[in-house]
């Protein structure tokens, strides 16, 4: 497993969608969404402030989050399909 460093998240991606609510089946890019969405596998301990406080990441294991597609490092570990982004580059938590 990853163990992030920092402010670092592990996220591992969710399946896009290949079908509209509607039943209507997406084939190619064409509904390629503009955002990624995953599941946190693992979050580093937070970023160190200039005082030498650490402030710790908003997100924890296994919470499904949103993210921007284009942000973050795309890496295959383990057979997986994982994402390592910066705390910053989560736009959002699923509930």
């Amino acid at each position: 497993m990853l163990k992030p460093l920092n402010d670092n998240i592990v996220v591992e991606l969710a399946e896009a969608e290949k079908k509209t609510a509607s039943g209507i089946i997406l084939s190619g890019d064409s509904g390629a969404p503009t955002h990624g969405e995953g599941f946190v596998l693992a979050a580093g301990p937070g970023k160190t402030s200039e005082s030498g406080q650490v402030l710790p990441v908003a997100v924890q294991a296994g919470q499904k989050v949103i993210f921007s597609s284009y942000e973050g490092l795309k890496v295959k570990h383990e057979g997986k399909d994982l994402v390592i982004l910066s705390a910053a580059d989560i736009l959002a938590v699923v509930e």
